[in-house]
């Protein structure tokens, strides 16, 4: 059975070592422990392991991949960001508390923290907390919801599913395109769609007519 047990860390770490929106990992413990009638906690403690593993692992190599895809300009937009976060203490420790207890995906967060090479000890023991409180009440839920797994899966695609992915689409919008140094330097809200580094610099750019 030990084996069962590790599909859940596995799932769990896939489910969020992703750089982009993606279901929350409680949907794949959850499908996991109704499918295999695995015991409750043994699921939780161990899913929220790789969860958190698996955050960790992408605050490790995002740095490097927003590098290669991202212009500088926006590298050094989401460093301040950071640094602002940082900067406020108890707040941003609340604040990353309140958004890991929803049951959205936290991706938006890592990201931001890994792009603005923020140290990951910042941010992982509120999303332990959060993240074990969240996925134990949800784990709980499911089982005394769920009948089978048949359910489960349809439940995985159903509105809430949909609506998470698109409020952390939003958040992940939020962190690229968002100019945070004018917003919170000068209180001015711009948006900046051109943060791509381009292949070939020399070329220049396409002029559609119309």
């Amino acid at each position: 059975m030990w084996w069962q047990y590790a599909l859940v860390f596995i799932g769990a770490f896939l489910f969020d070592v992703v750089p982009f929106p993606f279901p929350p990992a409680f949907t794949i413990m959850v499908l996991l422990q109704v499918v295999f009638g695995l015991d409750i906690w043994p699921v939780i403690v161990i899913g929220v392991i790789g969860s958190v593993f698996g955050r960790y692992v992408l605050t490790l190599y995002i740095p490097y991949l927003a590098e290669r895809i991202f212009k500088r300009s926006k590298n050094e937009d989401v460093q301040f960001l950071g640094e602002k976060m940082k900067q406020q203490g108890w707040k941003g420790q609340l604040a990353i508390l309140a958004y890991t207890l929803l049951p959205l995906p936290t991706t938006p967060i890592f990201l931001a923290s890994g792009m603005s090479r923020v140290n990951a000890v910042y941010i992982m023991p509120m999303f332990l907390a959060g993240k074990f409180t969240s996925d134990a009440i949800t784990v709980h839920l499911g089982k005394y919801v769920t009948d089978n797994a048949e359910s489960i899966i349809q439940n995985s695609v159903s509105w809430q599913s949909v609506l998470s992915f698109v409020i952390g689409t939003m958040f992940l919008s939020a962190v690229l395109f968002i100019d945070w140094r004018s917003l919170i330097q000068k209180k001015k809200f711009l948006l900046n769609f051109r943060i791509w580094k381009r292949s070939s610099p020399q070329q220049p750019p396409a002029v559609n007519d119309f």
